[in-house]
């Protein structure tokens, strides 16, 4: 079996790979059914880094339009939401270096919603508070602890997946979703016991 075949059958049960080695052959049309499966969790990825809708949205039309450009690098063998993943990152860093911003998320425009089965009004209202005090210290995160974290723990990405975006090791992941845990961990309950100061 020569390299071509085993390429085809490494993509023949991902279907977002079949889409991508299509786009990368020069069927571009393709590249909507990919924005169709993938905006709205790109998106999220984003206003959890950024809490900018506008950015968000910009962001994630600047990735598709990478994807587009370097279709040629992408590998078939490859996971593609990892190469997705890392060209979303990039986009990221070379916006937030373009306008040297250290991007907080805006707690006004986050669409967190707490889990709730018909909480009482005042569970729901402690709730509310709680999600906006994450909110608030995920943002005094720095955006390297929390992407990792956005990676991780919101768009549920498993560690390889990580280390393969981040290019790096799944022990190195490892370390840096513990590291950035303990540090959200901290900034939360310092700001909460400014809250109840």
């Amino acid at each position: 079996m020569d390299g071509q075949d085993e390429a085809e059958n490494l993509v023949d049960n991902r279907p977002d790979d079949q889409e991508m080695l299509a786009v990368r052959e020069g069927d571009v049309g393709k590249m909507g059914t990919l924005f169709e499966r993938h905006h709205r969790m790109l998106f999220n990825f984003f206003l959890r880094l950024t809490g900018s809708r506008a950015i968000s949205e910009d962001l994630v039309q600047d990735v598709f339009f990478r994807m587009l450009k370097y279709r040629h690098t992408y590998q078939p063998e490859n996971n593609f939401m990892a190469w997705m993943y890392r060209v979303a990152r990039n986009a990221h860093l070379d916006h937030a270096r373009k306008f040297k911003l250290e991007l907080v998320p805006d707690t006004d425009e986050q669409p967190w919603e707490p889990a709730s089965h018909d909480p009482s009004p005042h569970q729901k209202l402690e709730q509310e508070q709680e999600v906006a005090l994450l909110r608030r210290a995920l943002g005094k995160l720095p955006v390297e602890k929390r992407e990792v974290l956005v990676l991780s723990r919101f768009q549920n990405l498993k560690y390889e997946e990580i280390a393969e975006i981040m290019g790096c090791e799944v022990g190195a992941v490892k370390v840096r979703v513990y590291r950035a845990t303990k540090e959200l961990s901290e900034i939360y309950f310092e700001l909460a016991g400014e809250k109840a100061s």
